[in-house]
């Protein structure tokens, strides 16, 4: 379904409640996604063209999408924490032909009216600013006619490794978009969602999973919970005031919400919940067993990449029976060692899938080629293992996998291990230069407020990740930050640490 049934047959229904304030119902999204459409398609835009979006979360966003989506146009969100290089690189490599910029980002959306001739349509959301049309009024007069054809999003990968590069697949057909359906079945099949239920979403709507998952609940006809950012106590107030059924977070965010002051967490009744959904990032073993014995056993976790071709799930039920994994492959998995060798059964190695919806790199064909082997298998870069009953367990991200003497170290264990301990809001665990083993294990880690970090504390940590895991695997030093960086919803940006480091040196991470 779309967001055009829901508007026909429960017009008044909430399709975005606002978490600062704030209600738009279905005919109110689905009449200004129409205009919003209109609009492109009178400024000459056709179907497979660019559409840029540049807010923050706001309701003016998700109409934006719709619009696109109803109009056949291609649809690329920007991370409005980038810098004006980083969102000129975006704007320009998606060849949008269309931008809209929020009125706050007067200063970024001034620059970038020079240097992107392609740019046809330029809107202000939020505000007036010199040279752009306003939204409101832009709508006002852009009338509800244009031919209807499915788009889709064009999101950009995160760059862990150069420039990012945006993921793009075939739009869709008369039969509509396979992987739209696949995460509206997820929604109603497996995750219990109706029309009746309400999903919280804390992630940006920049996020891959922020804008899909909430356009998905606007198909179920469900109500979405909009927040500007993540904040942990602001999340258990909005599941207790709007009986929240569905919510969506990353890990980080389970951590921040467990170090909440316990008589803070059981003033908020949050019986309403019947499914919690995670992803993103592997989830630390006992930050999951501490939120099933807080919000109960109704913790769901999937496994992908925006790239669309591996993914798992795996229900409550079952992950009690198999801690740390993230589910059965929905297609065949391999995994594989460096020079190709299948391993058996245990081992851990780069993870390579059989299938999944076809996509490219756009305007990369070296990129697109990278990602599969000779065999036509394609991998994320995640490392893992399968268990003896089919069961995968991720490790960590090829990118951050450390080689110390020969050895092969996984950092997210020690890093799983070190954002539980009492003293610590956050760390990061990576790999730094060492001039006889190549690479020795260093954690960077944020001390909650009101503990001095130094020495003591450090020999600390040394000793609690020695208590818990092999001594290889454990920092050989810890340095304090004031504050680890984090993208909005939750992403560690480890590079960023680790090239302090690395200054003047090479090293097999790029």
């Amino acid at each position: 379904m779309n967001i055009a049934d829901h508007a026909v047959n429960a017009a008044d229904s909430p399709a975005l409640i606002m978490a600062g304030g704030g209600t738009i119902s279905y005919g109110e999204l689905h009449t200004a996604s129409r205009r919003v459409a209109a609009l492109l398609h009178a400024a000459g835009l056709r179907r497979g063209d660019g559409v840029a979006i540049l807010l923050p979360n706001r309701p003016e966003f998700l109409e934006i999408c719709w619009g696109c989506q109803l109009s056949g146009l291609y649809y690329t969100p920007v991370n409005t924490h980038l810098t004006f290089d980083e969102v000129a690189y975006i704007v320009e490599d998606c060849e949008a032909r269309a931008l809209f910029v929020d009125a706050t980002f007067a200063d970024l959306a001034g620059k970038l009216l020079d240097g992107n001739p392609q740019l046809d349509v330029l809107v202000s959301v939020g505000g007036s600013l010199p040279g752009w049309g306003h939204y409101e009024e832009a709508l006002s007069a852009a009338g509800d006619e244009f031919p209807a054809s499915d788009g889709s999003e064009m999101l950009y990968s995160s760059g862990t490794t150069g420039r990012p590069k945006a993921v793009r697949r075939p739009l869709p057909t008369e039969n509509g978009s396979w992987a739209q359906a696949v995460l509206e079945l997820a929604l109603t099949r497996g995750y219990g969602m109706d029309q009746s239920s309400v999903y919280l979403s804390p992630a940006p709507l920049y996020h891959a999973a922020g804008v899909n998952y909430t356009m998905a609940v606007n198909r179920v006809g469900a109500a979405s919970i909009i927040m500007g950012k993540f904040d942990a106590e602001e999340v258990l107030r909005l599941i207790e005031t709007h009986r929240v059924t569905h919510a969506q977070f990353v890990p980080t965010m389970f951590v921040r919400m467990l170090k909440l002051p316990r008589d803070l967490r059981e003033k908020y009744d949050v019986s309403s919940l019947r499914c919690v959904i995670h992803a993103a990032a592997p989830c630390p073993v006992d930050v999951k067993h501490q939120m099933m014995e807080w919000f109960g056993p109704i913790l769901h976790e999937y496994y992908g990449g925006t790239e669309g071709f591996a993914g798992t799930t795996i229900g409550p039920e079952e992950w009690l029976a198999h801690p740390g994994s993230v589910g059965r492959p929905m297609s065949p998995v391999h995994v594989l060692s460096d020079d190709g060798t299948e391993l058996p059964a245990g081992e851990p190695g780069e993870l390579y899938f059989e299938g999944g919806p076809d996509f490219e790199y756009f305007k990369d064909p070296a990129k697109t080629a990278s990602v599969s082997n000779e065999r036509g298998w394609r991998s994320l870069g995640d490392i893992g293992y399968v268990d003896e009953e089919g069961y995968l367990y991720l490790t960590d991200r090829s990118t951050f996998m450390i080689v110390s003497g020969g050895v092969n170290i996984y950092p997210q264990e020690a890093e799983n291990l070190l954002v539980m301990h009492p003293k610590l809001v956050d760390a990061a665990v990576f790999g730094v230069p060492n001039d006889e083993f190549g690479e020795e294990v260093k954690a960077v880690v944020q001390p909650i407020d009101g503990i001095t970090p130094g020495p003591d504390l450090e020999a600390e940590l040394i000793e609690y990740c020695r208590a818990h895991l092999a001594g290889y695997k454990c920092p050989r030093s810890v340095e304090f930050d004031p504050e680890l960086p984090r993208d909005p919803n939750g992403k560690l940006y480890k590079r960023r640490i680790r090239e302090r480091y690395w200054q003047g040196r090479t090293s097999r991470i790029v």
